[in-house]
């Protein structure tokens, strides 16, 4: 079988030949990237292949509007980026921010420390102090402050960011530690009043907070890491009687609250809490989930589940990465190949391990955003942006990869194979885009659809097996034949003229 020979790329949009004289041409520009080595690169020459594909779009079916794609600003990234020189500083945050690079449209970042922090700390430090007369946000104005900042000088449309919390003060808990254990109700007017006074610290420092998840993994983490525990109750309960009603009440009615924030297998009971009925639902704007359960499965009814219990909420995955792993360096042929573990591979339960197989990462984000998106999933975010060659710094060693990785010693940058996977969304599929039907007569090939504000309409295909596959891609009575490279990823972009 031919490979794709190596493409000249030109700056044109391409009008491709179809082979039905009768139809007319579908004008398409075609991105990829492969296991064959394309990176975002734009194909203009194709060669017919033996597996033929059928893929008609259907756009008078609508479904979900899209909030945005993107990753998260840790401590741990804002650290290394310092560590840079400038030029490669520009480099990473153009790359994941600027409208030639990745052009991330919804973040995620951490309020008080989380795992992937250098140590604990928190905005509260005073004990007692219920009035949060001394919080501040001062441990983030060297680092996760100018970071965000950066970031929006360098986006063309801006983005939203939303703040998660791993845990209130040690104070505020029943078991005085950072790490498991639950607010106690005492303070459950603070830790309210916490999220009003991030918001307007921020705001003083330039950046507009778009919203929140209540707490990150609420079902805790193992008791390794900073967490605070709720039951879907009682996190209703906190939300509807204390979060709510002071945002509501301090002018900041309009930002979001996301509630659950941990993985999609236990998704029904918390929906079920969160929307039992007009009161409860009343300050919740959506759910936020994990894929932790498993970066294999998409948990699909538990998605659809969640849409069809509150259709007119947000869907969003908040947190995502390859973890219990250390990076593999400048190696791009690793990242499709199938010999990634997670912590499910040495800790899920026996009658959980099916859900945890060896798996390329590249397939497993091209896999899981694909399938997100097919189950009326409105956001994606990434986790950390940036992690060095031990994939940290964090405080636990818990260990990660990251789309970017650096050796701040050798002042070294690498865009790994999965910087392009999530740019093959977050570049195209832009926010208020609206997700459309299509037919797909290859359930071996993954695909999604959404047309865009400005009319153009993105196709994301995703190729698993090995075999290039030739595509017969239609809208109404347009149709273009194009070719896909056997383990690649492709975005094909339709003009909206």
């Amino acid at each position: 079988m031919k490979t794709l020979k190596n493409i000249i790329l030109f700056t044109a949009t391409l009008m491709m030949i179809s082979c039905n004289n009768d139809e007319k041409v579908l004008e398409v520009e075609v991105f990829e990237t492969s296991a064959s080595g394309n990176k975002l690169t734009k194909l203009t020459e194709f060669e017919n292949s033996d597996e033929k594909v059928s893929i008609k779009l259907i756009p008078e079916q609508e479904f979900q509007t899209i909030t945005g794609f993107g990753g998260a600003f840790t401590e741990s990234s804002a650290y290394l980026l310092n560590k840079l020189s400038k030029e490669n500083r520009k480099k990473i945050i153009d790359g994941y921010f600027s409208k030639e690079g990745a052009h991330y449209s919804l973040t995620r970042t951490h309020m008080n420390s989380c795992d992937f922090s250098l140590s604990n700390y928190s905005y509260t430090p005073v004990e007692d102090d219920k009035e949060l007369e001394h919080f501040n946000i001062e441990e983030d104005k060297d680092d996760l402050i100018p970071f965000i900042k950066e970031a929006l000088e360098a986006s063309t449309d801006g983005f939203k960011i939303f703040g998660s919390p791993w845990t209130a003060a040690p104070w505020m808990k029943d078991n005085n530690n950072w790490v498991g254990g639950k607010l106690l109700p005492e303070y459950y007017d603070t830790w309210a009043l916490f999220f009003s006074k991030y918001a307007d610290a921020y705001k003083a420092e330039g950046i507009d907070i778009w919203g929140f998840t209540v707490e990150n993994e609420p079902l805790g983490n193992g008791n390794n890491w900073e967490s605070m525990h709720y039951t879907p109750d009682e996190m209703t309960d906190f939300v509807q009687n204390y979060l709510g009603p002071k945002l509501e009440a301090d002018g900041k009615g309009h930002l979001k609250i996301l509630g659950y924030d941990q993985n999609r297998e236990h998704l029904k009971e918390w929906v079920d809490s969160q929307y039992k009925n007009e009161e409860t639902s009343k300050y919740f704007d959506g759910t936020a989930i994990h894929w932790y359960a498993s970066t294999f499965e998409v948990f699909p009814e538990e998605l659809q589940y969640a849409h069809n219990k509150a259709p007119n909420k947000l869907l969003i995955q908040s947190e995502a990465c390859v973890d219990a792993e250390i990076p593999v360096w400048e190696d791009d042929a690793w990242y499709w190949k199938k010999e990634a573990t997670d912590w499910g591979w040495d800790w899920a339960p026996e009658e959980d391990k099916y859900l945890h197989p060896k798996y390329a990462p590249v397939n497993r984000y091209a896999r899981d955003i694909i399938g997100c998106m097919n189950n009326w999933v409105d956001g994606w975010v990434d986790w950390n942006m940036v992690l060095d060659t031990k994939g940290g710094p964090n405080w636990f060693k818990n260990w990660c990869i990251a789309p970017v990785i650096v050796n701040p010693d050798e002042d070294q940058v690498y865009f790994t194979p999965l910087y392009y996977t999530m740019a093959h969304f977050s570049k195209f599929i832009r926010p208020g885009a609206k997700v459309i039907g299509l037919e797909n007569s290859d359930d071996k090939l993954m695909a999604t659809a959404a047309i865009n504000p400005d009319g153009s309409t993105a196709v994301v295909l995703f190729n698993e097996s090995k075999t290039p596959k030739t595509i017969n891609l239609s809208l109404k009575d347009k149709n273009v034949d194009i070719q896909i490279s056997g383990q690649a990823i492709q975005t094909i972009l339709i003009s909206s003229s």
